[in-house]
């Protein structure tokens, strides 16, 4: 079968022919219906080297940790599952017996250090490719609802809606507001969902006109970048400030940004990975505000993003490739020349 393969430290990925998989005891093999680029992906091949990384993340394997598909194949001991059904996967792995994966938070397993992998496409074979085997655990039923759409949400839905999810009481009630930094493919689905589930005016910025404008259509109110970006994010909240703010780039300006439109007893969630800094002072932070992280989210939570999605609540924008043009998918996500989530689709034709 033809596959997307991260083969070496600081390498472009290569497509090439490999051996389908087979499932073992537990598992199941989807044919995979679609797979999400990620800026993830290109940390891994781009900036990662053998003496940084976590060594589970250690070449060689198939790309690919958003993944959609319908079963082909049941391993050994599975029940449950109707082959032809088309299935979201929940892509984190943990040891499946700790606390935290005993609440379906695989991302947060205590075991994590002793796994052989992190998650499917990380460290363990993904979906680019043909076919993808997991565990049947981590399969959420899609039922009749689009596979190939669904597929990014298995991470640009989960991981907004988790970090959404645990703000939800900083943004109870009237008068609420939320500010969206950076409207990738995850920004744009949190503006989404944050119009679905709460009352709050939903803020959004970034430097990308077409960007705003599809937050726009969102129902966002939209601020462009620039020397005045702050005080216009203020306005907006009459002076107090926002209420929520997540921040979807993680570059040390847009972590100074959303802190300095942050309202009294407010949270920000910062999500992108980009390895930006902020420096705490006491004088110059709101009271009782909170600054945390995140990452991806609970299979629970998963379930709930499929929800959305069959409800039509998210609707992610997508821009499909055949398997013939997987690599030019992950160059012109690297370029900055997506006008939605690449994401990967085995059986179409080019």
């Amino acid at each position: 079968m033809r596959a997307v393969v991260f083969e070496a430290w600081k390498t472009f990925p290569t497509l090439k022919d490999i051996e389908k998989p087979t499932p073992g005891p537990g598992e199941v093999l989807l044919k995979v219906a679609g797979a999400g680029a990620c800026h993830s992906d290109v940390a891994v091949y781009r900036d990662f080297e053998a003496a940084t990384a976590p060594p589970q993340l250690a070449p060689s394997y198939v790309l690919g940790h958003e993944n959609s598909g319908w079963a082909e194949e049941l391993g050994e001991g599975v029940e449950g599952i109707t082959l032809g059904d088309a299935f979201l996967v929940y892509g984190p792995i943990g040891c499946g017996h700790c606390v935290a994966c005993s609440r379906g938070e695989d991302t947060y397993c205590s075991n994590a250090a002793t796994m052989p992998y992190l998650a499917s496409g990380l460290g363990r074979d993904g979906g680019m490719a043909e076919y993808i085997v997991v565990p049947a655990r981590n399969l959420v039923p899609l039922g009749d609802a689009d596979p190939i759409a669904a597929a990014p949400l298995s991470d640009a839905g989960l991981t907004p809606y988790h970090a959404i999810k645990n703000s939800l009481p900083n943004l109870a009630g009237g008068g609420k507001f939320a500010l969206v930094v950076g409207l990738g493919g995850l920004g744009q689905v949190a503006v989404q969902i944050l119009t679905a589930l709460t009352g709050a005016t939903v803020i959004a910025t970034d430097s990308k006109a077409d960007a705003m404008t599809r937050a726009e259509a969102h129902g966002a109110i939209t601020v462009a970048s620039g020397p005045d970006q702050a005080a216009k994010i203020r306005e907006i909240t009459g002076g107090r400030g926002v209420d929520a703010a997540f921040d979807f780039v993680g570059i040390a300006p847009t972590i100074a940004l959303a802190t300095s439109v942050m309202a009294t007893k407010s949270r920000l969630t910062v999500v992108g990975i980009a390895g930006g800094k902020y420096e705490w002072s006491f004088f110059t932070t709101p009271y009782e505000s909170t600054l945390t992280n995140t990452y991806w989210g609970t299979i629970e939570d998963l379930y709930e993003v499929v929800a959305m999605y069959k409800a039509r609540q998210i609707t992610p924008d997508v821009e499909l490739f055949a398997m013939e043009d997987a690599l030019e998918a992950y160059r012109k996500l690297e370029a900055g020349e997506l006008t939605g989530r690449a994401v990967v689709v085995p059986h179409l034709a080019r």
